[in-house]
């Protein structure tokens, strides 16, 4: 299998016995080319990272393929990333210019609200794209998990964000999971009510509480949506609020989430540009590599390539 760097002319400084690796969760953005209202406009000083000013600047294919040099990728999933929503379908179009061009992405999730009038005629639009495979849309959700928004408009309870969550069967879509890890337990009502739709959960759930108690809190919820045979988990996003990104820590994040779902369910992600604020690509990929050897080479050949391939029905 070509690397992305070798389909476009470029060194790959991989070993030759690296895993082949698909990015399942990445972005792209160019400042000039389309709306990005949390890069250029207001600054969001609650970022759940902290401070973002670093990433607000361009990000694309080229920056993609430097930063992934030392790596064996083979294919990537771009997610959407906030790009205004009024620009919905420009970036899908965006992105199939970059895959003309570049060869990757190689698989798309695009962005749909649930709750609105139009929603099938944008999920039908999306759907049009030949890279296209699911949708991203996050519910409203509340500050912290002893605040409630359930059955709010915009919710996971809401009639009309169900009735339009429910078109991505038609559609043959899946959704990316985004919410904040108290919401993971509705989210598992959601899939239990849709077992037909493929759903991924973005950044392993979110473990920001890392104390003793925080983890068995995170650990119930996620064992909710884990319960779900149409959930799926990206290894991604460990990173935590002005702090160092730490391979024991998020180790046991890992060994956590893989005991869960098994390493049928699990897909190595990046999260880049955004998770380049605590890690390097290369701390990300080769410390997930490091954390599964004990489980084998063909347990980490499905996390980091194989279950992306299945999940989002990547033509290689």
């Amino acid at each position: 299998m070509l690397t992305l760097h070798e389909r476009n002319g470029l060194d790959n400084h991989a070993p030759g016995d690296a895993l082949p690796l698909i990015d399942a969760h990445h972005h792209l953005w160019n400042l000039s080319e389309g709306r990005y209202p949390w890069l250029q406009e207001a600054y969001h000083e609650d970022f759940f990272l902290g401070d973002y000013h670093a990433i607000r600047r361009d990000f694309g294919p080229g920056d993609f393929l430097r930063v992934t040099s030392n790596q064996r990728v083979i294919g990537t999933v771009h997610v959407e990333a906030e790009r205004s929503r009024n620009e919905q379908i420009a970036e899908t179009q965006w992105l199939h210019r970059v895959h003309e061009r570049f060869g990757f992405p190689n698989a798309v999730v695009a962005h749909a609200w649930f709750d609105r009038d139009d929603t099938a005629h944008v999920l039908a639009r999306h759907a049009s794209f030949p890279l296209v495979r699911g949708i991203r849309s996050k519910p409203v959700t509340s500050a912290g998990p002893g605040e409630s928004v359930s059955g709010q408009r915009g919710t996971m309870q809401d009639p009309a964000w169900l009735d339009g969550f429910a078109l991505l069967e038609r559609f043959d879509l899946s959704w990316d999971l985004r919410v904040p890890p108290w919401h993971l337990p509705e989210a598992a009502e959601v899939a239990a009510a849709f077992p037909r739709i493929r759903i991924a959960l973005n950044h392993a759930g979110f473990a920001w509480d890392r104390s003793d108690a925080g983890l068995r809190r995170w650990r119930g919820w996620m064992e909710k949506l884990a319960a779900q045979p149409n959930v799926h988990v990206k290894l991604s996003e460990f990173g935590l609020k002005d702090e160092p990104w730490r391979y024991e820590s998020n180790r046991v994040i890992v060994e956590d989430v893989v005991a869960m779902f098994g390493v049928g369910r699990c897909m190595f992600a990046s999260n880049y540009p955004v998770a380049s604020l605590r890690a390097s690509y290369d701390t990300l990929a080769d410390g997930l590599a490091r954390m599964l050897a004990p489980l084998g080479r063909e347990a980490q050949e499905r996390v980091f390539y194989r279950n992306a391939l299945d999940f989002y029905r990547i033509r290689m």
